[in-house]
């Protein structure tokens, strides 16, 4: 496999990684997304060393511009998957930090409450 060959050939696995990555994510299998993007981020790494000068020949770049336009655009659609989680999280959190809070509220009203509603004996 020449070094063009074999450019190419890590394009079209980020490819197929991130299209499973975009699945992951569609289906809400976060545990998992995350195994699959550390594996992706791994593939960038190898293809970094892969690109040298000789591989980036103009009669592969627009077969590499059509690689690199689709995994922008499902690594686009499955960061809006994530930051759709992510404020559903957040929304989540702040719920629970509100009822945490109200709960502390009536503990301490119900608790001086008590000695208050006592009053003199």
């Amino acid at each position: 496999m020449t070094p063009v060959d074999a450019v190419f050939e890590s394009y079209k696995k980020l490819l197929a990684r991130s299209a499973r990555m975009l699945t992951l994510a569609r289906n809400e299998e976060w545990v998992q997304l995350a195994d699959e993007e550390a594996a992706y981020r791994e593939e960038i790494e190898a293809l970094k060393g892969l690109e040298k000068p000789e591989t980036q020949a103009s009669n592969g770049m627009q077969r590499k511009a059509d690689l690199l336009e689709r995994l922008l655009l499902q690594d686009a659609e499955t960061r809006r998957c994530v930051e759709k989680h992510r404020a559903e999280l957040g929304e989540l959190m702040d719920d629970s930090r509100r009822r945490r809070d109200l709960s502390r509220a009536y503990q301490t009203a119900d608790n001086g409450g008590i000695s208050s509603k006592q009053g003199p004996q």
